[in-house]
């Protein structure tokens, strides 16, 4: 039996934890909290921090392990790359893997190789960062270079606002430093979604149309769409845009999740592409959507084991994935489901209690709860997923 060491176990990395154990591997989990509920799936379980790579790779050769996956993870994901290295496991570079996860190495490598997105620069000095910012034409976005989730991005549209804009997205930032960029005004819905790599060339490309909740926070995604409305044109420009970006990077094999939107320009522009499986279910979503099971294929992939079935479509449904939040701060009462919805949901997940407090949704750390919805049209896809917050109702107590 072969034994994988997941890195991280909270709710969103359940799915690749059982699954593997259903593929018939040995499961290890290490994770800074011992309560993540993944842990209790593993065969073994270990309270190590997946950032902290040597301390990985020692537990990685006592263990003798065959294979090491960050599922769902940005930050787990150089480790996973460095020890692998280390004991000649399946992996692409470290170093490549590095400048995917931290924005201010991709910006770099963007800019050496003259690829479009959106221009910026990162700073770990407050000085210099109130310097650059004041030089630049508002709106900006500033974010930390190391998180995800929309954690930490905030858009500032006043002068005054930017310290404050600065200590958020600083407090989210492993590394202590953000980046100011500028701002790009979007033609459409942002994209997200995820794909697979295989002998260097892109395999699959689920391209889903992002969701937001304009009440509460623009650029924090609420949910994600399959199949895209987006014209087929600039999704196959972004395939080989992202091609030629993991050909550069000799990135081989694995899963990957990218973001993009289309400027008032009609250019596409990159703004993110992480060297794993996304969070919020969209590895879920996409198998109830198309049948296509990048689950599977990433962990026998980290193992060396074939996976090439995993990632042949089988269908074209039509599903979203919706992280489910409060509109308001407040003490956790009851999910009230709408009539119209409730037939559509695949998977639920709800992480609070009742009687827990939870906070108004502003970044992906508010969530508590997602779920995999299915649709009959595209039509009506996009219709509720645009105010599911309003089928899928949180209550609380203030």
């Amino acid at each position: 039996m072969k034994k994988i060491l997941m890195l991280g176990a909270n709710f969103f990395q359940v799915s690749a934890i059982k699954r593997a154990k259903e593929l018939g591997y040995r499961v290890i989990t290490a994770d800074y909290l011992p309560e993540n509920p993944g842990h209790q799936y593993a065969d073994e379980s270990y309270n190590v921090s997946t950032v902290e790579k040597e301390a990985i790779l020692a537990l990685s050769r006592r263990l003798q392990i065959d294979g090491i996956l960050s599922y769902a993870s940005d930050v787990s994901a150089p480790t996973a790359a460095y020890v692998a290295e280390k004991l000649g496991l399946p992996t692409n570079p470290y170093e490549s893997v590095k400048i995917l996860t931290q924005k201010n190495l991709f910006r770099e490598f963007m800019d050496r190789n003259q690829l479009r997105m959106p221009g910026g620069k990162s700073f770990q000095s407050r000085r210099q960062a109130q310097d650059y910012f004041d030089s630049l034409t508002l709106p900006v976005m500033v974010k930390p270079i190391d998180a995800s989730g929309s954690k930490g991005v905030v858009k500032v549209s006043e002068r005054t606002n930017f310290g404050e804009a600065y200590r958020e997205a600083m407090s989210y930032s492993i590394s202590r430093k953000i980046i100011i960029e500028k701002f790009i005004q979007k033609k459409g819905y942002q994209i997200d979604g995820d794909g697979f790599i295989r002998d260097g060339k892109i395999v699959f490309f689920g391209v889903m149309d992002q969701h937001n909740n304009l009440l509460r926070n623009p650029y924090a995604p609420i949910g994600l769409s399959c199949p895209s409305i987006q014209d087929d044109g600039y999704q196959k420009k972004a395939r080989a845009l992202i091609g030629s970006i993991f050909e550069k990077l000799h990135m081989r094999f694995g899963a990957f999740n990218f973001e993009y939107i289309i400027g008032g320009d009609g250019e596409i522009y990159i703004l993110e592409i992480g060297p794993r499986n996304g969070g919020n279910f969209i590895p879920d979503t996409i198998k109830y959507a198309r049948d296509v099971d990048m689950i599977e294929a990433s962990i026998r992939v980290c193992v060396g084991d074939e996976y090439g079935e995993s990632l042949v479509a089988g269908k074209q449904g039509i599903a979203s994935s919706y992280v489910v939040h409060s509109m308001k701060s407040g003490v956790f009462r009851e999910l009230k489901i709408h009539e119209k919805v409730k037939p559509h949901i695949r998977k639920k997940e709800i992480y609070v209690k009742k009687g827990q407090r939870v906070n108004a949704f502003r970044n992906g750390k508010d969530s508590i709860g997602a779920m995999v919805i299915e649709f009959d049209s595209v039509e009506q896809m996009k219709e509720m997923m645009d105010k599911m917050w309003e089928y899928v109702e949180v209550i609380v107590e203030e």
